[in-house]
């Protein structure tokens, strides 16, 4: 019996060694900068995955409907290339840049979570969450813009939908339908030269029903929404690291003081014990 309650005891000590080691582990999680990592890549992953796919579908249409001569829309076609080589570079460096502010995250709990161990913060770790703090601010300011670009498209195919709507509506009375037209020439896509570069009435409602369109007008809205969730999660990010800054830089002036304090307590434990020896002599 007393073995059978000592085999207890040991296994109940080690189930609560294990729940304080994992409660110690879950503490030093930075949620803050894990939630803000997973809302960053998922931005980054519905604007450079739907993107790039809404752009090849623009060009499709471009080339059926819009522009039937290939170098009316060669300069276009060029420049929509590029831009979905830029998206590869977006993916790729924004997935190298959350996975390191993550762990930058994870360096600056453990600093704050140490406060008053023998951890020490150096100056090069201040500096490094320094740097962190003004190029997420440069990347937030840049996705901005990348927002507000990303929006232009989603206007442009919303006013061909609306148009086509407005012609199937039965409400509508229009005497000669082919008369309402869409240009694509008159937003700069094109250029003035481009034939046809317009589509009216009927033609313009077979390109609305088109599988192309559709499933572009609905990427560039997912991408214009990936783009503003990237937009949240640097803000995000922006307000973590600054926090983390002022932490370590808390951290470092604490540490300083208690370092300070030590040397002026040793120095008075000096001074006493030298005192007791000069009397001790003198006695």
């Amino acid at each position: 019996m007393e073995t059978t309650s000592e085999e207890n005891q040991e296994q109940s000590q080690e189930k609560k060694g294990c729940f304080e080691c994992c409660i110690k582990c879950l503490g030093g999680v930075p949620y803050a900068s894990l939630v803000a990592t997973i809302l960053c890549f998922s931005g980054v992953a519905l604007f450079c995955g739907c993107g790039h796919v809404a752009l090849t579908g623009t060009i499709s249409i471009l080339e059926n409907h819009f522009s039937k001569i290939t170098s009316d829309h060669a300069m276009l076609t060029d420049v929509i290339q590029l831009m979905q080589y830029v998206i590869y570079g977006i993916a790729s460096f924004f997935f190298l840049y959350g996975i390191i502010l993550l762990a930058e995250g994870f360096y600056t709990t453990s600093a704050v979570k140490e406060l008053h161990s023998e951890f020490k913060t150096t100056i090069c770790g201040r500096c490094i969450s320094g740097m962190f703090v003004f190029l997420t601010y440069i990347l937030g300011i840049a996705w901005l813009g990348v927002f507000g670009f990303s929006a232009v498209p989603v206007f442009l195919f919303y006013n061909m939908w609306s148009t086509c709507a407005a012609m199937r509506s039965p409400v509508a009375n229009f005497t000669n339908v082919d008369s309402i037209c869409v240009d694509v020439r008159q937003y700069g896509i094109i250029p003035w030269n481009a034939t046809p570069g317009r589509a009216c009435g009927s033609t313009l409602g077979d390109i609305c029903n088109t599988s192309e369109f559709y499933l572009s007008y609905h990427l560039y809205i997912v991408a214009c929404a990936g783009a503003g969730a990237t937009v949240i999660a640097l803000i995000h990010f922006l307000m973590i690291l600054s926090a983390n800054w002022a932490y370590l830089k808390d951290a470092s002036h604490m540490h300083a003081y208690q370092d300070i304090k030590m040397k002026e307590e040793q120095e008075l434990h000096d001074i006493t014990s030298r005192s007791k020896e000069c009397l001790n002599s003198y006695t």
